[in-house]
């Protein structure tokens, strides 16, 4: 095992010989991280989570309770992803059909929020500080910035990096309520300017 002498695994955790896991990182009760996983720094691992093989975690990714994170997933840093929701990795399974060669990639980038019980099929996309809401199904690419609600989920508006909405003016001009952080809306992209 390649662990980080500050990284901390719970006794009741199994985290297979060859995984990887990164300064800081936490891993909690009942949890099993398999041998290819690698798991940044300062990560947290809730209760009852598991990693497969080949599966990416960035640094500082919370993963709450009752999450099992499938190959083909891959998460970059400042990720949080809510108790109990979901990763698919085949579009279509069968208990009596092999498909391992066809597991299909879901990249969660920088700062993503997946709220509980949500479920993402593989496959898809979820663009920087997009935020997911509590039971969402997301079936499709998800652009920066976009929060999504429903079954199947669609946009409903804009949330900043802090975790805020944003709304916008007649130009395109909007601001985090409670950073005062500024974005702009062109051409249904948002872009963050700064403070």
């Amino acid at each position: 095992m390649n662990i980080a002498n500050s990284a901390y695994v719970h006794e009741s955790a199994i985290v297979d010989e060859g995984c990887q896991l990164g300064e800081g990182t936490k891993v909690w009760h009942f949890c099993h991280l398999m041998p290819k996983a690698v798991i940044g720094a300062n990560c947290s691992l809730g209760q009852n989570v598991f990693v497969a093989n080949n599966v990416t975690l960035g640094d500082n990714v919370k993963v709450q309770n009752n999450v099992s994170i499938y190959e083909g997933v891959i998460c970059e840093n400042n990720v949080f992803l809510g108790p109990s929701m979901v990763f698919t990795n085949v579009i279509n399974p069968r208990s009596g059909v092999i498909r391992k060669n066809e597991y299909k990639t879901t990249l969660v980038k920088t700062g993503v929020s997946v709220g509980a019980n949500a479920t993402i099929v593989c496959g898809a996309t979820l663009h920087e500080y997009c935020f997911i809401g509590a039971g969402a199904v997301i079936t499709k690419d998800v652009p920066p910035y976009a929060l999504m609600a429903g079954v199947p989920a669609r946009q409903i508006g804009w949330m900043s990096r802090f975790g805020a909405r944003i709304e916008f003016d007649e130009h395109g001009k909007g601001q985090c309520t409670e950073s005062g952080e500024a974005y702009e809306l062109k051409n249904g992209i948002v872009t963050y300017i700064g403070k």
